[in-house]
């Protein structure tokens, strides 16, 4: 905070897990209101009276393209980092890191090709009328275990585009490459006190940010029990607020998409991508298949085969294909919802169990004959479980496909290119793919309808959520407008 690392006023430190073996491998500091009232207030003075809000465009978007070069330098010991610490494969560590370097190269690029703002037409050579738009001050982001480094980018190159200073609290479980990200910004040459970091839990450091006065913007990633807290906290000082809420995200596949032995292969093995990645511990995770009637015996035991031959085990070793869940606790709420499914009537095709062995692992489980009623199609798992509905006709696979209180995102597999628009057209979620699943581009925006949450990332509009209009009306001729007599 303010341009220092220290520990937490109280000395308190918390161990950080490595999810492959349950064993210690990092400690950082536990921070509690005190260090989240001194990061805010040191945020609060570089905005007001520091340099980086008044920072000209071009200086700002070079700081960016800086902390992308940096990333590029230490894109293989930040991945690692991202896959021990989250359990995800190496491969996805450095996939992450990419990703997080476009984000800072796309929002340096969109600031440095807008112009000085709209002119508005007010009817009069008299009249000069312009809307700009201006930072909105201190920013309090709050971010996910699942990605993140992902998720901060997706926050603090914006946040720094336009302007902002910042308080960012990381996961608790997973703070490390965040902690890491900072220490780029501050090699970058980033004004002091323009980002701040306070490791510790969301009851006290993500309550005191959302809550305090002095925070202009809170923007939260995370569950939405957590995220329906964070919007009533706000209310109180009338903050601006961006959350992401997560997805119960369905992939639709019709028969025709399958009438090829390619086209078949493609959708099975997309399928498994959208369900397992990161053991299905992504808001986006496609965790509920809706297959054509006609295709689903089929279509359902290849996925269970494939399933069931996925590798498990640390991500930086040869050959895997899919780490642990994040914690203890993760792995306990799948396994309470794949017994729930059971006990409802869902049918188990293959997984539903943890592998013999130390660490947070659960093998990848296919749920064949789920329907609407089910709890485990209902609410968001967070694990590798994927559940299997099915349609006749494509009245019904949409109806389906939106019959969720979520709306982050979903995909349409079918080799009519007019029902996939057509379809595409009628899905009610952020994100809609044709014949793909998990891509997305910073350029585009990103989020959800519905409980998936308020506002969007990435895009011009993601960038929009870090900004205030200002509307400037200049009056070349004045003159007395003799309203009252005097």
């Amino acid at each position: 905070m303010g341009g220092e690392w220290r520990s937490a006023a109280s000395g308190a430190t918390r161990e950080i897990i490595d999810p492959v073996d349950a064993g210690v491998f990092a400690v950082v500091s536990e921070g509690g209101v005190t260090d989240t009232d001194d990061a805010v207030a040191a945020a609060r003075a570089a905005f007001d009276e520091g340099s980086w809000p008044r920072t000209p465009v071009a200086e700002r978007a070079a700081l960016l393209r800086r902390v992308a070069a940096l990333l590029e330098r230490d894109r293989e010991k930040i991945g690692a980092l991202e896959s021990r610490d989250a359990g995800k494969t190496l491969e996805e560590g450095r996939v992450d890191v990419d990703c997080v370097r476009d984000a800072f190269v796309y929002f340096a690029d969109l600031v440095m090709n807008e112009s000085g703002g709209r002119v508005v037409d007010a009817g009069s050579d008299e009249i000069h009328s312009v809307v700009v738009h201006e930072p909105v001050g201190v920013c309090a982001l709050i971010t996910p275990w699942n990605y993140p480094l992902l998720q901060a980018s997706w926050k603090i190159a914006p946040a720094l585009a336009a302007g902002n200073t910042f308080v960012i609290k990381p996961s608790e479980i997973t703070p490390l490459t965040t902690v890491a990200l900072i220490g780029l910004l501050m090699e970058a040459g980033l004004p002091q006190g323009a980002a701040n970091i306070v490791t510790g839990p969301g009851a006290t450091v993500g309550a005191r940010l959302v809550e305090h006065p002095d925070v202009d913007l809170v923007s939260f990633t995370g569950g939405l029990a957590s995220g329906t807290k964070v919007a009533r906290a706000a209310a109180d000082t009338v903050k601006k607020v961006a959350l992401e809420l997560g997805g119960k995200n369905p992939n639709v596949v019709f028969a025709d998409a399958c009438a090829t032995e390619e086209g078949f292969d493609t959708a099975v093995d997309q399928a498994l991508n959208a369900a397992f990645i990161h053991s299905g511990q992504v808001c986006s995770a496609g965790s509920r298949l809706i297959v054509e009637e006609s295709l689903r015996e089929r279509f359902v035991a290849e996925l269970a085969r494939r399933a069931a031959k996925i590798r498990l085990g640390r991500g930086t070793d040869p050959g895997v294909e899919c780490g642990p869940l994040v914690s203890a606790r993760q792995l306990a709420r799948t396994e309470d919802f794949v017994a729930s499914a059971l006990a409802e009537g869902a049918v188990l095709r293959t997984g539903g169990e943890r592998p013999e062995g130390p660490g947070y692992f659960y093998r990848p489980t296919v749920l064949d004959r789920c329907d609407r009623r089910m709890r485990v199609v209902r609410e968001e798992v967070f694990g590798p479980v994927l559940t299997v509905e099915t349609f006749r006709t494509e009245d019904e696979a949409v109806t389906l496909a939106n019959d969720t209180e979520y709306g982050l995102a979903g995909a349409v597999w079918t080799s009519d290119a007019v029902r996939a628009r057509r379809v595409a057209g009628r899905l009610r979620h952020g994100t809609v793919w044709i014949n793909d699943f998990h891509p997305y581009l910073p350029q585009a925006e990103w989020g959800g309808f519905g409980k998936s949450g308020i506002g969007r990332e990435l895009g011009p509009t993601g960038l929009a959520e870090y900004r205030e209009a200002k509307h400037i009306y200049q009056n070349l001729a004045p003159r007395p407008v003799r309203w009252f007599a005097g």
